[in-house]
């Protein structure tokens, strides 16, 4: 999960010596397109003094930044049973695979699609060895984990639970990547150990009525608000806000065994059935955990907001607040609606109206500006009580939901500009601006489909948003593209702003308890304000590189696989619809076939060319369809099609489909060729490569570079069967 750069930085620092590129090759097994990369890695690294044959690399490191922030906890499950410290060169790959019993003896099998594997062959010793080590019999679809040495020995390291357990999935997903999902003692016992802080310089917030918003499910509550009309006349119509988050920096110190944890993890992991936080629970959902009518250490930005949504001033504090509700989106969004609860009804008038006209506020000048308007379409999985899928439906996005969302951007944004007014460095959240060439790619598709292009020499939000606004069919897809044409938001600290917010200055404040860019934006806050305990120093721009290239590295590997996890859900919810047809639209098209996605569960299809049916499809790469050389059909991007599901297997995570009317084409398959009788009166026959041939005769087939030459320059015979 750790960058380039931050692996050769940790080999350099560990071996205190000038290592040659051809060493750092060999010693982190750098190969092919790696290399290329590991070229402008060095480059950079040499511009900036940290490598080369007469430099003290590791003086130099240790003076950039702090030696326990590359600590890496050894307390994964099977870490006892791969050994760290062993050289790449030397380590036995390990794997993930489900055991299948037969009459044949002891099968592994392949855990995911991506991975696949032919089946192995366990030995009986091998089982026993395991049954033995784990003090567990093996049962049929158990998934293990195993590795295999040079001499193809396997042997079981630790078993991960069974296929017919509910919520399996995402521990399969955990040890595949290797994600620490265990605290040590230590660090539980720290977190354990935490108390609230005397008030003594703090800010006492106890007698505001701040309350948090989070989903119904949510468990820690780290961000609260408040909101009032401003009774200053010269800011008629404005507001003055208050967005009170967890003090996580205070029980979480610089060097220490909860920080090199939250370092190791990056960021809390959200899947469908569990969360793999990034603070053990003693911090997640106690101290840290703004729980109402219980006192809580907070840091707290006081904003003062213009009528038309403008940020005129804002303050940070560190205090002291008592929750006075948890509501939920749901209720909130209710009271908005005028349907009240007891709760909501209590609390509308001083509270949540107050917080509704100041997101009313806040959104005009968000229009104002033109950020881009994606709206993401998260699921969500309904388990029954037996922990088997009752239902996966979209969670819905309303007002009360972008009422937080406003009230956090303008925390962030403060934060963002304070430390820039102190000159102080930080982790800033950068989204940069598109690049030209997807930007190209993306007018010249949606052309093809019809839709309007405004006529600007470079694209903006609002060029973005008047392309997004157009009524049309494929409006799902046009959002999808538009979202891919993005580019990935990282962390970073050169402030390049945030392109699709339209913000110059922006930086993740809001959520320290999961997120640990948004820790380290707190301890600058506490240094540069000198708001007291638990800041710190300023941290060097590279070493923040290396921070942020790390906790940029765990954020993109956790939503792989939040996304590995949900499709293994919709695969499993497909499993009791085989041989069912769904409706579906064209999400990509390639040389190898059509992508798709079912409008229902937004699960994911795969149709390979070779299944169009009734004709010899030909690819229109320019136009991103496939159309038929003979009917003259065709299948483009962002066509609605109807698909049946052949087969679903949530132990691969794989799906099968077809096409209705393939069934039609009767095919004839003899020692991996393909034969189509029926619309191909020549008998041309195509390699399962998709090379051509020719007939010559009844008995014999001549391969053909050229389809129009047919000069065959090597002849292969073969027997009709």
């Amino acid at each position: 999960m750790l960058t380039l750069r931050t692996e050769i930085l940790k080999l350099l620092e560990k071996e205190q010596r000038f290592i040659t590129k051809r060493e750092l090759c060999l010693l982190l097994n750098i190969k092919g397109a790696r290399r290329v990369e590991l070229k402008r890695v060095l480059a950079d690294l040499k511009s900036e003094g940290l490598y080369g044959k007469n430099k003290d690399i590791a003086e130099t490191i240790l003076q950039s930044i702090q030696k326990p922030i590359f600590s890496k906890t050894n307390n994964s499950p099977r870490s006892g049973s791969l050994s760290k410290e062993a050289s790449p060169l030397q380590r036995s790959k390990a794997s993930i695979g489900i055991l299948q019993i037969t009459k044949d003896g002891y099968w592994v099998e392949s855990s995911h699609r991506r991975d696949a594997f032919p089946p192995i062959r366990c030995p009986g010793a091998a089982i026993e060895a395991a049954e033995k080590k784990l003090k567990r019999k093996l049962i049929n679809n158990d998934v293990i984990y195993f590795k295999r040495s040079i001499h193809i020995h396997l042997e079981i390291e630790d078993i991960i639970g069974n296929l017919s357990e509910p919520k399996v999935f995402s521990l399969m997903c955990i040890q595949n990547y290797d994600v620490p999902f265990e605290f040590s003692d230590k660090a539980v016992q720290q977190a354990n150990d935490a108390k609230l802080p005397p008030l003594g310089k703090r800010t006492d917030y106890r007698s505001i009525p701040l309350v948090t918003i989070d989903g119904e499910d949510s468990r820690d509550f780290d961000d609260a608000v408040w909101a009032e009309p401003d009774s200053d006349h010269t800011n008629k119509g404005g507001w003055r806000a208050i967005v009170a988050i967890a003090d996580v920096a205070y029980y979480v110190r610089p060097g220490d065994e909860l920080d090199k944890e939250a370092f190791d993890r990056g960021n809390s992991i959200y899947f469908a059935d569990r969360v793999v936080p990034m603070l053990p629970e003693g911090l997640s959902n106690e101290m840290c955990s703004l729980k109402p009518n219980e006192d809580r250490a907070c840091i707290a930005v006081e904003m003062v907001i213009s009528a038309t949504g403008n940020l005129k001033s804002y303050k940070f504090c560190r205090g002291l607040m008592r929750s006075s509700a948890r509501l939920t989106y749901k209720q909130v969004q209710e009271a908005i609606d005028g349907d009240y609860t007891s709760v909501s009804k209590m609390l509308w008038d001083n509270v949540l109206e107050p917080l509704y006209g100041c997101y009313k506020s806040l959104r005009v000048a968000r229009d104002q500006r033109g950020s881009l308007n994606l709206e993401s379409i998260e699921r969500k999985v309904i388990f029954d009580e037996d922990g088997k899928i009752k239902a996966i439906i979209p969670k819905p996005q309303q007002i009360s939901n972008q009422l937080i969302e406003e009230l956090m951007i303008s925390a962030n944004v403060s934060a963002a500009k304070a430390l820039t007014s102190k000159k102080w460095p930080c982790l800033f959240r950068v989204h940069d601006k598109p690049d030209e060439t997807r930007v190209e790619n993306l007018k010249h598709v949606i052309q093809k489909m019809r839709i309007k292009v405004p006529k600007i020499p470079k694209m903006t939000p609002q060029g973005f948003n008047t392309i997004l606004e157009q009524e049309t069919p494929f409006k799902r897809l046009i959002h999808d593209l538009v979202l891919r044409s993005q580019a990935q938001a990282v962390y970073s600290p050169d402030n390049l702003g945030h392109f699709g917010l339209g913000l110059s200055h922006y930086a993740h404040f809001t959520s320290p308890i999961r997120r640990y860019a948004d820790l380290q934006v707190h301890r600058a806050l506490i240094g540069a304000f000198d708001l007291g305990d638990g800041g710190q120093d300023i941290i060097p721009v590279p070493a923040l590189k290396l921070i942020g290239e790390h906790i940029s590295q765990t954020e993109r590997t956790a939503a792989q696989m939040e996304r590995e996890v949900m499709d293994r859900y919709l695969v499993l919810h497909l499993e009791d619809y085989v041989g069912h047809t769904f409706t579906a639209t064209i999400v990509g098209v390639t040389g190898a076939g059509i992508f798709f996605a079912l409008d229902t569960s937004g699960a994911q299809g795969f149709l390979h060319k070779s299944r169009l049916p009734n004709d010899y499809f030909i690819f229109d790469e320019e136009n991103h369809r496939y159309f038929g050389k003979r009917t003259k059909r065709a299948f483009q991007l962002g066509d609605t099609l109807t698909v049946v599901l052949d087969a679903a297997d949530s132990r691969t995570s794989a799906t099968t489909f077809s096409l209705p009317d393939s069934k039609l084409v009767r095919k004839k398959e003899y020692d991996g060729y393909k034969r189509d009788e029926k619309n191909d009166d020549n008998l041309k026959v195509r390699h399962k490569e998709h090379k051509y041939f020719s007939k010559k005769d009844k008995n014999e087939e001549s391969f053909c570079t050229d389809k129009k030459k047919k000069k065959p320059h090597k002849k292969i015979t073969k027997k009709n069967k």
